[in-house]
C-alpha cells in the first residue's frame, strides 16, 4: 500500500488528520517534524532556524524525507515548507499518494492564535503582520501544494477523505 503524505500550510490539520486517518487505515502516522527532531538529537525546529538557519533546516528535512521508503504504509505528516524545497514534492510524489489540506490564510490564523506558536519559526504570533505574512507564504507555497494527487478544504472528515482516496491506494 501506498504512503500517503498530508501537505499544506502549518496548521492547516496534517497532524490532527493524519493520526485519524492512519488510526482509520491502519497505517502508521509519522510527522516529519518529530524526524527532523530525532535526527537534530533532540533540538527543537526553532533551535534549529536559530542555530543554523533556514538553509541548513531544509537540508535536514529533504534528508529525513529521503528516509521514507515507498510502500511503508505511512500517513505522513510534512512541515509546511518541505514540499517547496530540493525536488521535495517530486520526491513526495514518487513514494506515495500526496494531499494537500487547502486552507485559507484567515483560518489558519484564527488557527494560529488558539494554539502554541513556539514550533512555528516563520510566524511569530506577536506580529502584527502575520495575517499577511500567511497569505504571502500561501500564495508563494500553492504552486507546490497545488501538484499534490487530491486537493482538499483543510475541514474534510476522515471518513469524507478515506472514501475519496481508496481508489488511489
Amino acid at each position: 500500500m501506498k504512503n500517503i503524505f498530508l501537505v499544506g500550510m502549518p496548521s492547516s490539520g496534517k497532524t490532527t488528520l493524519g493520526k485519524r486517518l492512519a488510526r482509520h487505515l491502519a497505517y502508521r502516522f509519522v510527522d516529519t517534524d518529530k524526524l527532523i527532531i530525532q535526527e537534530e538529537n533532540g533540538r527543537s525546529i526553532n533551535s534549529i532556524f536559530q542555530t543554523d538557519g533556514e538553509a541548513y533546516f531544509r537540508e535536514v528535512e529533504s534528508r529525513v524525507l529521503h528516509t521514507i521508503q515507498p510502500g511503508s504504509q505511512l500517513v505522513v505528516a510534512t512541515g509546511g515548507g518541505m514540499p517547496c524545497f530540493h525536488g521535495n514534492m517530486e520526491y513526495i510524489k514518487a513514494s506515495g499518494f500526496s494531499i494537500f489540506l487547502d486552507v485559507a490564510p484567515e483560518q489558519l490564523l484564527e488557527r494560529m492564535l488558539r494554539h502554541r506558536l513556539d514550533d512555528r519559526p516563520l510566524f511569530n504570533r506577536q506580529d502584527p503582520t502575520l495575517l499577511e505574512n500567511l497569505r504571502q507564504k500561501y500564495a508563494d507555497r500553492r504552486f507546490y501544494y497545488t501538484q499534490a494527487d487530491l486537493i482538499i478544504p483543510g475541514e474534510t472528515v476522515v471518513d469524507e477523505l478515506s472514501k475519496q482516496i481508496e481508489k488511489y491506494l
